[in-house]
């Protein structure tokens, strides 16, 4: 898998409410607020097993109700389109 462009990035950010592409360009990453701690761990167990079907595992940390997430494709060395989708599975899961 190829890395995007930044434009191809930004435009595929537009339909990703609050994720950010990093200032270096390699990652794209958002923090979600929930609840309390399970709906926080419930939603990293979903999203865990997307990422394990995908085989492109997130980089994240949690805290309590918090959770923040980076996407990057470490082989690619940036952003791919596996980045996107795993963020785009994100939204899809959270609860809103």
């Amino acid at each position: 898998m190829s890395k995007l462009e930044k434009s191809a990035i930004q435009t595929a950010l537009k339909d990703l409410p609050n994720w950010e592409l990093a200032e270096d360009g390699l990652s794209i990453g958002r923090v979600y607020m929930f609840g309390d701690f399970n709906s926080a761990f419930g939603f990293m167990t979903r999203v865990a097993m997307m990422a394990e079907k995908m085989d492109h595992h997130p980089e994240w940390f949690n805290v309590y109700n918090k959770v923040g997430v980076t996407l990057t494709t470490h082989d690619a060395g940036g952003v791919t389109q596996k980045d996107i989708d795993l963020a785009t599975f994100c939204e899809t899961v959270v609860d809103k």
